[in-house]
């Protein structure tokens, strides 16, 4: 059930953005006069199709994608018949290279005003909730890549990049894991220590199912809500407990309290449980899997702020744009050499895993924005089948004023086609391939 829900997201969310993308095509090639064909979201065998003018309107079984077919352009249709003939006003070829190039950049124009409206809206309703650097203030535990890069568990994170932390989250931000010599600096013992970023560590990352998080805060926490029928329950243990010790070792914070737990899968501990300013102890089995049956909850204040629609303008264009330059400086990591492709690319299976299992609005529309900038940025690469080799032939033909020859443009056609079907070949076998191992 939760593998459908992510699914369903996937599959909502892609129909959303390609739906767009493919309007942005399909309106300013309207607007300029041409004829559009066919306008379809998804691909063959046809599930709905329905005909309005001059353009049928059809959604396709396959939602991996979409496709505007207008008249007189080559495309990846590769319906080369009509081109034979003396181009007819309403074609593509026909129109001034101008025209041509608004009607390929129209897609990626509508994925970016997606992303920054739906980023706009999230800042507007729902504000920012972060934990303050101050609030970190019994520092961090650092799992085994943490402390490869230098961390110890206990360093309190006081700057990135020289730059003094406010958001505790901001450790995890694109400055520093995709930036050049990017570095933290952490007190240690009352001492300063400058901690380098390594510059594989986006490698590192993606061996991990904790993925970003080499640290995170130490957290002392309480006991939120009790499973029912759960060994906690069964113990006696309730909501607004504080676990101070099991079997006699001290636990102050949530990973003391995990760890002790995975040493005792299986088995039966003992609890000292701090409850109404009282000390008691309560008896409970551990599963195999080192859980008792309750949610924690951190002692640690978290701040929020609300944004009017003025200040939510610019902070939305700035994190749609932030998503765009992550995109940049994670392929210079990789055409450097200094990230993997198959450990950084992903296709269905691991854009799928993106999503939670359980729907929630803001996570879903979160995501559906960074893919839209991730849909734009991709779609300008200068691959021939992509709006992008379409914009590289047209601003060629601009500033030359020769215009390739229809031969020339259904090969580079053909080759983006065998380039684009490679690529979607690797991520899928990639996907499985990190799926299973």
């Amino acid at each position: 059930m939760d593998v459908i829900v992510m699914v369903g997201q996937l599959i909502l969310g892609l129909t959303i953005l390609v739906g767009l993308h493919e309007l942005g095509h399909m309106l300013t090639a309207k607007w300029f006069g041409m004829r559009v064909e066919k306008y379809a979201i998804g691909f063959p065998p046809k599930v709905f199709s329905k005909k309005f003018g001059e353009t049928e309107y059809m959604l396709g079984m396959i939602p991996l994608g979409g496709f505007v077919k207008i008249s007189g352009m080559v495309d990846e249709s590769m319906d080369t018949d009509a081109l034979k003939e003396e181009p007819k006003p309403w074609e593509f070829r026909a129109k001034p290279a101008w025209q041509r190039l608004i009607v390929m950049m129209g897609g990626i124009i509508v994925n970016v005003i997606t992303a920054i409206v739906i980023y706009i809206a999230l800042t507007y309703n729902y504000g920012e909730s972060y934990l303050p650097a101050s609030e970190v203030r019994y520092g961090v535990v650092a799992n085994e890549i943490g402390q490869d890069m230098g961390f110890e568990t206990g360093d309190r994170v006081v700057a990135v990049n020289g730059e003094e932390l406010e958001k505790f989250n901001d450790v995890y931000s694109q400055d520093a894991l995709l930036g050049s010599n990017s570095y933290y600096t952490v007190e240690r013992n009352g001492q300063l220590v400058d901690i380098q970023v390594p510059v594989d560590l986006m490698d590192r990352l993606a061996d991990r199912e904790d993925r970003m998080f080499f640290v995170q805060p130490r957290l002392p926490f309480r006991v939120g809500d009790v499973v029912a029928g759960s060994a906690a329950d069964k113990a006696g243990l309730q909501e607004g407990d504080i676990i101070t010790k099991v079997n006699g070792e001290d636990v102050q914070f949530f990973h003391e309290f995990q760890q002790a737990m995975q040493e005792h899968k299986g088995e039966a501990v003992t609890m000292t449980v701090k409850r109404n300013d009282k000390l008691i102890k309560l008896k409970t089995e551990v599963s195999e899997d080192g859980t008792i049956g309750f949610h924690s909850e951190p002692l640690l204040q978290y701040a929020t702020r609300d944004y009017s629609l003025g200040e939510s303008i610019p902070m939305g264009a700035e994190q749609a744009f932030g998503v765009l330059t992550a995109q940049v400086a994670g392929f210079g990591k990789i055409f450097r050499g200094e990230v993997s492709a198959s450990k950084s690319l992903s296709g269905p299976i691991g854009i799928t895993q993106l999503f939670p299992d359980t729907f929630n609005w803001y996570k879903f529309w979160s995501i559906v924005a960074m893919l839209s900038m991730v849909l734009a940025f991709m779609n300008f690469l200068p691959i021939p089948a992509l709006d992008g080799g379409h914009v590289v032939f047209l601003t060629y033909e601009m500033i030359s004023g020769r215009k390739p020859s229809d031969n020339f443009l259904e090969n580079a056609q053909k080759v983006g086609m065998v380039l684009l079907l490679g690529l979607m070949a690797f991520a899928i076998f990639n996907d499985v391939f990190k799926l299973i191992f």
